[in-house]
Order: C-alpha cells, then structure tokens, then sequence
C-alpha cells in the first residue's frame, strides 16, 4: 500500500487526505498570521493505525455491536470483530478499506469506495465522502447507498480528533447521556449527568473518562481555544440527536462525533437512528466545522 496523500489548499486552510488509510484526513489546519495551526490532531506520517489519524468516516455502521451481529427481518447477519484492542466489531468496515479519488477540483476531493461483502460482512454498499472548502472553514459530506439486494439498517458518523489542551473548553446543548457498565456498552440512559459530565455550559476537560453517547444533540458544539484566539463550532444540519464524546484522562486530544444512532443501536428497542435501506437507498450526513473568533458563538 502507497499510502498517496491528496491536498487541498486555500488561503486560510489546508486539508491533507490518505484515500487508501480508510478515506481518513491526516491532517486539518488553519492560517492565523503566518502560523499554521492544527484543528485536527495531526497524523504522524508513519502508522497505519486508523485511531491515528486526523479523522476517519463511519459506514455503513458506527460504534460497537454487541451480540456477534444483529437480526433484522427475522434473520441474524454475523458482524466479526474487527480491531485486536477491541471486543466488540466497531465503526463499520469502511474505515478499513482503500477508498478511490473520483473528483479533484479546486475547492472540494470526493473519495468512493465500493464495498463488497468486506470480511465476509453482510452489507454491500457504494459510499462517497466530499471534502469541501469552505470560506470560513470545512465541510465534510458523506454517503452510503445500499447495492446489495437485502434490505439491512444503516447507520453513519464521522470520527474527527480535535486537539485540545488545559484552556481548551467545549459546550454543546444534550438532554442525557447513555451510561455504561465495565464496558462501553449502555446499559441505562441518564439525564442527570455525573459529576464533569455535563457540557451545556463551556466547559473543560476535566474528570475521568468518557466514551458515552449523548442524547438531545442539537447539532451544534463549541470548542473555544482561547490561547490561539479561535474557536471551532461543529454543525451537523440534519442531526436526529446523537453524539458521542471520547474523554481520554490527560491526552492531548478528544473526539466528539457526529453520528446518526447510539452505540448498539442494532439491540436497543426500537434500533433508534437506524435507517432501513433497500437495494439503491441512500442514508447522508453532513458535517461543518467552521473557525470563529475566540469566545465568538454562531
């Protein structure tokens, strides 16, 4: 694998994108004077690992399924596990697999992958990721198509990992949070959030780990970086209100994701956010990351 970078530049950002990585972005900047700072963590040039790297799409699943699979219509499809760190199989296949430029123009990429049954799952499916250059910041559009000939529930998301430090603070409106046991698993739905776990209010990062999914997402987040003078809003139009937060203690990073249903979805009553898509239905989302001033609000 060549592992090819495509670029993308304007006069305030610069995009850098490894199609065969998993359609992933390595690296993400905006222009503040004549220094350009990273908005997402940055690649290190070297690994192949996926959770290494800038920002990564989910599809035609997102987070983890419990169960070795899911049943639909009265038939249960096998999901294998997918990562050695991992029990559970999770984030799709998409990430996995080497996507191909099918546009190159001046303000936008577009990436395809046609997936086919990968690792002997049961989804085939086309899937399109549009990286669009925005004035005042990024727009990343993605897609799935179901191609095989089986209905079977989609779902979608975007991994991004924004950089952070001690005076990074982050806000974003939810009405609760799913709890976990030992594992990353819900297992109760909550709307009294645990102590440092609330972020309606500009908040920092201070506390134990999270990797929960909140729920009463209004599509929009607030990461202000006062010591750089700019702030981040992350926008997605269409969000049916969900998002998962990724709280590492003491890291240099987080991920706040827009995705379109819960982790486990497949075994929640109801499957909330999952999308039944027959052969040629489509499921889209769209995410804006936009750059304002520091303390700015949109």
């Amino acid at each position: 694998m060549s592992n090819q970078l495509v670029s993308q530049e304007s006069e305030t950002q610069r995009l850098q994108l490894a199609p065969e990585l998993g359609g992933s972005v390595t690296a993400w900047e905006w222009k503040t004077g004549e220094k350009w700072i990273p908005l997402f963590r940055p690649w290190n040039g070297a690994s192949v690992d996926r959770y290494t790297l800038a920002c990564f799409p989910l599809v035609p699943w997102s987070n983890r399924i419990t169960q070795g699979g899911f049943e639909h219509e009265g038939r249960m499809y096998a999901i294998h596990a997918n990562r050695a760190e991992e029990h559970y199989p999770i984030h799709g296949d998409g990430w996995l697999q080497a996507w191909q430029v099918s546009e190159h123009a001046q303000d936008r990429i577009k990436l395809t992958l046609e997936s086919r049954g990968f690792d002997r799952s049961p989804y085939h499916y086309r899937s399109t990721q549009t990286f669009l250059l925005l004035p005042d910041g990024l727009q990343i559009d993605l897609t799935v198509t179901n191609t095989g000939q089986e209905s079977l529930p989609f779902g979608l998301g975007l991994h991004p990992y924004f950089v952070r430090n001690d005076r990074t603070r982050l806000q974003f409106k939810a009405e609760g949070v799913w709890l976990s046991g030992d594992d990353p698993i819900p297992v109760e739905h909550a709307t009294l959030f645990p102590p440092t776990w609330d972020y309606n209010m500009l908040s920092s990062f201070d506390g134990p780990m999270i990797d929960n999914c909140y729920t009463g997402w209004n599509g929009k987040a607030l990461i202000d970086y006062p010591d750089r003078g700019l702030s981040l809003t992350m926008v997605m139009p269409d969000c049916n209100g969900y998002t998962l937060l990724y709280r590492p203690p003491r890291r240099d990073y987080f991920c706040l994701e827009p995705i379109t249903h819960p982790i486990d979805a497949f075994h929640m009553p109801g499957q909330p956010g999952l999308a039944y898509l027959a052969h040629g239905d489509s499921l889209a989302l769209r995410a804006k990351f936009l750059v304002g001033p520091s303390g700015g609000r949109r």
